[in-house]
């Protein structure tokens, strides 16, 4: 197994989920933490494995529907939070998640975004400006856009700024977040509806659900057929926040739609996260650890990971068995989940037959 060390050349973080502690967050916005950067994948400190950055390469361009997308506008749709919205132009939209932005971009609208979250670091966004990061929305950078469509999903906030570019007379939608590789198809196709694009949500939810399933058709598991216990860590060492992410992390789906077995949900830990202690990685007892590029270089690589209470102690602290995938892309379940189950499955079973 082996260490994927990112370049971390640009600021990001995940919507992890929208249950994701407050500790978190707090820790995620006073850091501006994340990145994907297009990580080098050098192995130079060790990790097992041999390197295989394809998958995060690949990732920092989006491969939108070819041609312009048929618009059926005004849409009428309902907001996760109960508000009835009339979408009467998409000129200007302003997608407040990177998650959202990648929708947008995907299906063909990419040249009416004028704004982004930190966490839209793809290729085509990265010269927009940013007027959100890390759940901290600023309503004011909002409307100087003068944006015709807000996009939100229910961890966007604070609600006042919310709450503001809705007083502003904007179109504002806010939808549920995508929690598991289930919601993929859901979510595009409410994005897709708030877009006044169905058609083109349902090409893309096609296309993204067949090359999901075409990867998990090819995964060529270990020979013993035994199913890796894999730990889900989020660490981010320049804010001091080391957890194990347990049920509710957002990544048991992504783990056992690749084979594997989400260790800390196996463990009995029904939260999302709760922090890292010697006990809680012994009782997961993981043979591989999942982690975030960004984290991992926050920590300075698998070597410091290793020095995190329990970890070294582990099974894939002994074999040095670290995946990591881009903070960018790993939790999104969107039309990129295909190339991150990829990676995570050439990653885990890079030995078997």
């Amino acid at each position: 197994m082996q260490q994927r060390q990112s370049a971390g050349t640009s600021a990001r973080v995940p919507r992890l989920v929208g249950a994701l502690v407050t500790t978190l967050a707090l820790a995620l916005g006073l850091t501006g933490c994340g990145g994907s950067g297009g990580g080098s994948g050098s192995g130079s400190d060790g990790a097992k494995g041999p390197g295989n950055t394809a998958g995060a390469r690949q990732a920092e361009a989006l491969e939108p529907l070819a041609g312009r997308p048929a618009s059926h506008l005004p849409a009428t749709v309902t907001s996760a939070d109960g508000h009835r919205t009339t979408v009467r132009s998409t000129e200007r939209i302003v997608p407040l998640t990177g998650s959202l932005a990648e929708i947008v971009f995907t299906i063909g609208l990419g040249d009416k975004v004028v704004g982004r979250d930190i966490t839209a670091d793809f290729t085509q966004a990265k010269d927009l400006p940013v007027v959100t990061r890390a759940h901290d929305v600023s309503a004011e950078n909002v409307l100087s856009l003068k944006p015709t469509l807000v996009l939100a999903d229910t961890s966007t906030g604070p609600s006042e700024a919310i709450d503001q570019i809705r007083d502003a007379g904007v179109p504002l939608v806010i939808l549920e977040p995508a929690k598991k590789l289930g919601d993929v198809g859901t979510r595009i196709d409410a994005v897709a509806a708030a877009l006044g694009v169905p058609a083109a949500g349902d090409t893309l939810r096609q296309r993204t659900e067949r090359r999901i399933d075409a990867v998990r058709t090819k995964i060529k598991r270990p020979a013993d057929g035994k199913r890796p216990r894999v730990a889900f860590l989020y660490v981010r060492g320049s804010a001091a926040v080391y957890l194990l992410g347990g049920r509710d992390s957002g990544a048991s789906s992504l783990l056992e739609a690749a084979g594997a077995l989400d260790a800390g949900k196996e463990s009995g830990l029904k939260k999302d996260f709760t922090p890292i202690t010697s006990e809680a990685l012994a009782k997961a007892a993981p043979d591989a650890i999942l982690v975030m590029t960004k984290g991992l270089d926050s920590v300075d690589g698998v070597d410091g990971l290793l020095k995190l209470p329990g970890v070294a102690e582990t099974p894939a602290g002994l074999d040095r068995r670290v995946v990591s995938i881009e903070d960018g892309t790993l939790l999104n379940y969107g039309p990129r989940t295909d190339q991150v189950l990829r990676s995570l499955v050439d990653q885990l079973y890079e030995d078997a037959a």
